[in-house]
């Protein structure tokens, strides 16, 4: 019994389902979704089916991709009202989002609470110099503006970045509520700490990839793991004794399909050996994944 852990799948094609299919059986552990598993709601459904008969569990948290509303019409649910449909879907198929009672697992490793998070970004991944109100501009000089500006939408609040205060201010109050003694593994599309964006490609998307206002959750809220996915680039880092898995698939080209998505699930619990303390205390990453 494992608890795994994918994200960014991007699930699309015909040819992307057939290599989903092709994974095999997991019937003792447990899967968690770290979120843009499919690019519209009806593929996203039939990932849930594939994956659910495949693991005794599923545990979902959204990416920017499935939020996204390509809709030209007014009427398309978008905001607010677009994740709620996204977690309806999942319920429908008994897979654990964000909105639910955080499950608790109990195999090896020991017992931690799962927390699916939903926290946005807030543009604060961004130099400090910069306002925010050029953050736009800035990225468009090196061809980095997020799609999010023109197909994730955030009503009906009137920013992403108030949609994003919204949910950091629920979600912190949920996570301190939960029994002192017992630790957890966060899991959020987005990375919780700055330090962790490492996408020297396009180093200028990085006011698309979190919130400063997560920094120090790993702590305050006794973090073993904390998964993430958004990047494309798949790390383990270490910081403060909590590890962090960056858990991307990523596009066809972003890995080598011959090996299988089986071979990118990584384990979460029990989890591998931890490196000698100093590497852990350092923050350096835990050996190449």
């Amino acid at each position: 019994m494992r608890l795994l852990a994918i994200a960014d799948l991007h699930l699309a094609s015909d040819a992307s389902f057939e290599r989903l299919e092709a994974l095999p059986a997991h019937p003792d552990d447990w899967l968690i979704l770290a979120g843009d598993i499919a690019e519209t709601a009806d593929g996203l459904g039939r990932a849930f089916t594939l994956l659910g008969a495949k693991f005794a569990r599923l545990i979902w948290v959204p990416g920017n991709h499935e939020l996204w509303t390509r809709a030209r019409s007014p009427t398309a649910p978008r905001g607010v009202e677009r994740y709620e449909l996204l977690v309806a879907l999942a319920r429908q198929h008994g897979v654990v989002t964000p909105e639910d009672p955080y499950p608790v697992w109990t195999g090896p490793g020991g017992e931690h609470v799962i927390a699916p998070l939903f926290l946005l970004y807030d543009y604060s991944f961004r130099p400090a110099e910069l306002p925010v109100e050029e953050v736009v501009a800035w990225a468009a000089e090196e061809s980095a503006v997020c799609a999010d500006e023109l197909l994730l939408y955030p009503d009906p609040y009137p920013t992403r970045q108030d949609w994003c205060r919204a949910r950091i201010e629920a979600t912190a109050g949920r996570l301190a509520a939960l029994p002192a003694g017992l630790p957890t593994i966060l899991v959020n599309h987005y990375p919780l700490r700055r330090d962790l964006v490492r996408i020297p490609r396009i180093p200028r998307f990085s006011p698309w990839c979190g919130t400063v206002l997560t920094e120090d959750w790993h702590r305050r809220f006794r973090a073993t793991v904390a998964v993430s996915g958004h990047l494309h680039v798949r790390h383990t880092d270490w910081r403060d004794e909590t590890r962090f898995e960056e858990v991307s698939l990523g596009y066809p080209y972003q890995w080598e399909q011959a090996y299988g998505v089986g071979a990118y699930l990584r384990e979460i619990l029990p989890g591998p050996p931890e490196p000698p303390a100093p590497v852990r205390a350092s923050g350096q990453r835990a050996g190449p994944r």
